[in-house]
């Protein structure tokens, strides 16, 4: 009856040596989560890093055809592979119109022209592009668009008269052939389409990337908006 009654007996000391072990490994599993968490989160940030730089390239490769020299945290990550010199992003259709009156000894001639151009705008990478993916922003560096090309699609000659004694030369039709590129090309400059090109860009990145942090362009040198 005695040994009965003492082996139904609680145990507080074991019970107290059970608690202690417990809070013992509990203080040790925190330790060693508190002692990893900064390797852990940088190996985290590190992989997330190197996933944004995977999806800029394919963004550029989409939108290029080329894979850009990104760097993660300022130390290089990937080296352009494709030697592409511009990046066209953008073109527009324009029309210009100019007319030619000469008079001499009261004869007059007149040649009036309408021409239909493609203008072209985008970014001359051989002066430069850079993406840098950083813990709280994307930045990519490149220059300011400008118009790159254009195309003549058509002239069509709206006045052609020639006076009694004062013919149209063929320098005249020459002379008026040349003015038409210039004045397109003043004009796709002056109506914004390098401005519309910049934005035509960050609406092109940000549509294929979907990250967290910010994606910054900053554009190099001061804004073309020149005639030629």
């Amino acid at each position: 009856m005695f040994n009965s009654a003492e082996s139904g007996k609680f145990s507080w000391p074991i019970a107290f040596t059970l608690l202690g072990l417990i809070v013992a490994l509990l203080i040790g599993f925190i330790f060693y989560r508190s002692e990893t968490w900064p390797m852990r989160t940088t190996h985290q940030s590190a992989d997330e890093a190197e996933r944004i730089a995977g999806d800029i390239k394919n963004a550029f490769v989409s939108i290029a055809h080329l894979q850009p020299r990104i760097t993660i945290n300022d130390r290089v990550y990937m080296e352009q592979t494709t030697p592409v010199s511009e990046l066209v992003v953008l073109s527009r259709r324009i029309e210009v119109e100019h007319e030619f009156l000469h008079t001499w000894v009261g004869s007059s001639k007149r040649v009036k022209l309408h021409g239909t151009f493609i203008a072209t705008a985008g970014f001359d990478l051989q002066q430069g592009l850079s993406i840098n993916v950083r813990p709280d922003e994307i930045i990519v560096q490149l220059p300011h668009a400008k118009i790159l090309g254009l195309e003549q699609q058509q002239v069509d000659v709206l006045a052609f008269e020639n006076g009694l004694w004062n013919r149209i030369s063929g320098q005249d039709v020459q002379s008026e052939l040349s003015i038409l590129p210039q004045l397109a090309w003043k004009k796709a400059a002056e109506t914004g389409l390098p401005a519309e090109a910049e934005r035509t860009l960050q609406r092109q990145l940000d549509d294929r990337l979907h990250t967290p942090e910010p994606l910054h362009l900053i554009f190099k040198g001061a804004a073309a908006n020149e005639a030629k």
